[in-house]
């Protein structure tokens, strides 16, 4: 029984092609990306990071920073180091990663997902002509030798189901998915993001977007902190800000992933009869769609519970996102795009808040005549970033 889930609305850019795009804008701002560096060790000790490296030369060489960033991956040797500990287990079942040129009904730009009885399985449209990526489960027998698994080990049965003809396998690679969170973010001055913080199942395309979060909320702050525009203690608010999502996100995809893939004959059923007759109708609902849109795009995420975060005017608190983007109004925002601190003000500005900003170094943006910006904030609209 096919159980096929499409969703067409749905842009999907790859972590490669992402990472370098990324390394191209630091490269154009004086950044250089060291490839094949291995970590060997690192102490934080004396008021700074000493890191050990072994670069692509079979050299050896010591690096010393104010403040260290921990990106690797579930088997942190970062986390290691620091000693944060970690909560959550590895899923039983072997993913495999498959990018090949196929044809059939699957292979038409959108999104498709197979809930079959045997192995889970996903087709990713990429860029180009009869391009995908399949994402899916290896269980039994075959997961106990997942070193040493070819594509063609792994079973037909969801492939045939969504009518994916393989013509040539591009790249193709296993690995076990764990669904953990560090107990702690932050050790002295060394942080932890990406993979080597939290890491969880694919079920939703969470993991580079939430890495990439991470990232921003990171680096704004060591920068004000290295400026001395901000004290050492806004690094906390790093950890604060960014643990309780993660530990949201792993258990939700925790349990999205569980449903997808739970054995045995009631599951079966849930998954290949149930859901695809309840799903369609439930998705039906407008309501539902924009739901999963902002849950998906972590347009909902917010931080209001931030130390950082107090304040309200109307229905807009104090570490929420900015109102809805118009075309009309894009100006008013090209002071954000200046990672430094500001007030922006839509309206007119009052006097003993000039005052203020002028005698805090504090940069003051006024934006006069934008009426439909100030009743829109104080509709309490969606928020983006």
């Amino acid at each position: 029984m096919e159980n096929d889930v499409t969703h067409s609305d749905v842009l999907i850019i790859g972590a490669g092609p992402t990472g370098l795009v990324l390394a191209l804008w630091l490269t154009k701002l004086g950044v250089a990306v060291e490839q094949r560096t291995e970590l060997i060790r690192f102490t934080d000790e004396g008021g700074g990071i000493t890191a050990s490296l072994h670069g692509p030369n079979a050299h050896g060489e010591d690096c010393e920073a104010s403040f260290f960033a921990g990106c690797d991956d579930a088997r942190s040797l970062v986390g290691e180091t620091l000693g944060t500990g970690v909560e959550g287990g590895t899923y039983r079942q072997v993913f495999y990663v498959a990018d090949v040129e196929a044809a059939g009904r699957s292979i038409d730009g959108e999104l498709h997902a197979d809930l079959d009885e045997a192995d889970f399985l996903a087709v990713f449209p990429l860029a180009g002509d009869c391009r995908a990526r399949l994402i899916g489960t290896v269980r039994d027998e075959r997961a106990d030798r997942a070193d040493t698994l070819r594509f063609e080990d792994v079973s037909r049965r969801a492939i045939d189901h969504l009518k994916v003809e393989v013509n040539r396998v591009n790249w193709f690679s296993t690995y076990r998915v764990h669904h953990r969170v560090t107990r702690h973010f932050r050790k002295g001055r060394a942080f932890l993001l990406r993979d080597a913080a939290h890491i969880h199942s694919p079920a939703g395309g969470q993991g580079m977007n939430t890495g990439i979060g991470d990232a921003i909320n990171l680096a704004w702050k060591l920068a004000a902190a290295l400026s001395d525009r901000a004290p050492d203690s806004l690094l906390d608010t790093y950890e604060t800000e960014r643990i309780g999502f993660a530990g949201r996100l792993v258990a939700t995809t925790d349990r999205v992933f569980s449903l997808a893939t739970a054995e045995g004959r009631i599951a079966d059923i849930v998954r290949t009869r149930i859901v695809p007759v309840i799903f369609p109708k439930i998705v039906a609902f407008e309501a539902v769609r924009n739901h999963i849109f902002l849950t998906i795009s972590q347009i909902t995420l917010n931080y209001r519970g931030s130390a950082l975060s107090v304040g309200a005017a109307g229905h807009v608190r104090g570490g929420d996102r900015l109102p809805w983007l118009r075309k009309e109004d894009a100006h008013n925002f090209v002071s954000l795009s200046r990672m430094v601190w500001q007030i922006d003000v839509y309206g007119a500005a009052k006097p003993e808040l000039a005052r203020w900003c002028a005698d805090h170094n504090v940069d003051l943006q006024v934006s006069s005549g934008r009426q439909s910006m100030r009743q829109r904030a104080s509709r309490g609209t969606r928020f983006i970033s």
